[in-house]
């Protein structure tokens, strides 16, 4: 049997864009802009079964690294002010183990001309199944994904 167990944490990860906020949060409302920057790996692939963007709504996305374990990742949208926020509850799941349960803020705030973004990730780590040091991690290589996506966008 697993030891059961939990390991909390709160990962706040900021970066400036040079862009205006509108633009940093089309990144996150568009499905098609999300799969060209929202890949946590190299050589990850990543998936929508449901993109729903809106508060209520809920989306179901699965991602991995080429020929390894794909995970698994619902999220429920608590709240959404364009150009301003997006506040979401979600869990992820692999080979049909719970790794993790948490809550997300994106803060997309003016700075002159550009988007000061901050990522708040609260989370729930289970039975030992995932760490917050990947999530950092992952969050880290998406947002720098993110930066060429807003540049693509503004060409």
């Amino acid at each position: 049997m697993t030891e059961r167990s939990t390991r909390h944490s709160t990962i706040v990860v900021q970066r400036t864009y040079d862009a205006p906020p509108s633009r940093v949060f089309a990144a996150w409302s568009d499905p098609e802009a999300l799969l060209r920057w929202g890949s946590p790996g190299e050589g990850w692939d990543v998936s929508y079964d449901r993109f729903e963007f809106r508060t209520g709504g809920s989306d179901i996305s699965r991602f991995g690294p080429k020929d390894g374990p794909v995970f698994v990742n619902e999220t429920v949208y608590q709240d959404i002010v364009p150009n301003v926020r997006i506040v979401s509850a979600g869990n992820m799941t692999s080979e049909k183990k719970r790794l993790f349960a948490g809550l997300l803020t994106v803060e997309f705030i003016a700075a002159g001309r550009a988007c000061r973004l901050v990522l708040t990730e609260q989370g729930v780590f289970f039975d030992g199944h995932d760490r917050p040091e990947n999530h950092e991690a992952g969050w880290n290589e998406m947002l720098d994904n993110l930066a060429i996506e807003v540049l693509r966008t503004a060409a």
